[in-house]
């Protein structure tokens, strides 16, 4: 489906150049006596390069769509991340070039969205946060009563994440999977 390149939003899929692109950045610029542009930062889907083009504010883009499958994930094995398809228990291993950075966030039985076009496999969505257990971290310093002090911590995944003083080994924490922060304890722990 043809859209006005002004509707480009982050994290669409468009065909561009005879190839499929992911949108990860959209700037919308009005140069002083110009006409507008959209400046666009693209993901190659199948390279995985990233480039940045301008559109024209007149511009059309095609704008594909997938089809979404939701799948569990279950382990990881020589490099391949193994799934299974929740509606039919099909199983299948995809590559971590396929995954991308969503690699940092799935822990046994968590349950993302992989999206497929033509049959194949092209990429992944994650819940906007998922929780992780800490498996490090310093003790809390007792003198830090200061609401805004942070640390590192490592979850169960190896993600980094800067936390605030009172989170301990243990703890779950709900992290952000777009910026890899943390959100908040996690309720009920």
């Amino acid at each position: 489906m043809l859209i006005p390149a002004t509707q480009l939003r982050v994290g669409m899929i468009v065909q561009h150049q005879n190839d499929l692109w992911r949108v990860m950045n959209v700037v919308h610029v009005t140069p002083g006596n110009w006409r507008g542009m959209v400046q666009t930062k693209l993901r190659n889907l199948r390279s995985g390069t990233q480039t940045e083009y301008r559109f024209r504010s007149e511009d059309k883009a095609e704008r594909v769509t997938f089809e979404q499958h939701e799948m569990e994930f279950l382990y990881e094995s020589d490099g391949q991340y193994h799934f299974m398809n929740t509606e039919n228990f099909e199983q299948m291993a995809l590559e971590p070039d396929i995954l991308g950075d969503a690699v940092k966030f799935l822990v046994p039985n968590s349950r993302i969205q992989v999206e497929f076009h033509e049959g194949k496999p092209m990429g992944v969505s994650l819940p906007k946060t998922i929780d992780l257990k800490i498996v490090e971290t310093a003790p809390g310093l007792k003198s830090a009563t200061v609401t805004n002090v942070l640390k590192r911590a490592t979850t169960e995944t190896g993600l980094v994440v800067q936390v605030p003083n009172f989170i301990g080994e243990g703890d779950v924490i709900r992290v952000d999977t777009e910026t890899g922060e943390y959100v908040s304890r996690a309720k009920g722990e």
